[in-house]
């Protein structure tokens, strides 16, 4: 039974393809039901994917093959906390690398335009921190970066 809550995500015809590339990526992700038009309609045809019903990280996600009407911006993002580098680098580069373009201070895009934020705790940590001023040092270090360099936040913290 899908959940009472779930996000559903546009796509022009590439939700299956999108499901399956977050379920091989990120942990605790998985593609469930697909489901096929039972009749035209205006992006596609009987028989095509309409929907397809998937996990990211935990989060219940429907995939809708809804066409080009429609198409994703920053406004919504994933946000996924890495624990260090090497989990930053390896997500980072997933969506980079797989057609997906960089943005700035840890934010990248997938191919089918849906944004990522890819924060490593330590980054969060640092720029809550209560001492204001290493704060501050973190966060102007964040604002040169595209993506999120741990030993970078971690020195700028410390002074």
């Amino acid at each position: 039974m899908p959940s009472k809550n779930t996000i559903c995500l546009w796509y022009d015809g590439g939700a299956l393809e999108a499901a399956r590339f977050y379920a091989a990526t990120f942990p605790d992700s998985s593609v469930g039901a697909v489901h096929h038009a039972p009749g035209d309609y205006p992006a596609g045809k009987q028989g095509d994917v309409i929907t397809v019903e998937f996990t990211v990280m935990g989060l219940p996600c429907i995939g809708l093959n809804g066409g080009p009407y429609f198409t994703p911006n920053e406004a919504f993002s994933f946000q996924v906390m890495t624990e260090d580098q090497a989990e930053t680098d390896r997500l980072w580069n997933a969506i980079v690398d797989n057609g997906g373009q960089e943005s700035e201070c840890g934010w990248c895009k997938d191919r089918w335009g849906l944004s990522w934020q890819i924060t490593p705790r330590v980054l969060i940590e640092a720029v809550t921190n209560t001492d204001r001023a290493a704060a501050k040092r973190a966060f102007d270090a964040m604002m040169g970066m595209k993506k999120i360099d741990v030993a970078a936040i971690e020195a700028a913290l410390h002074g």
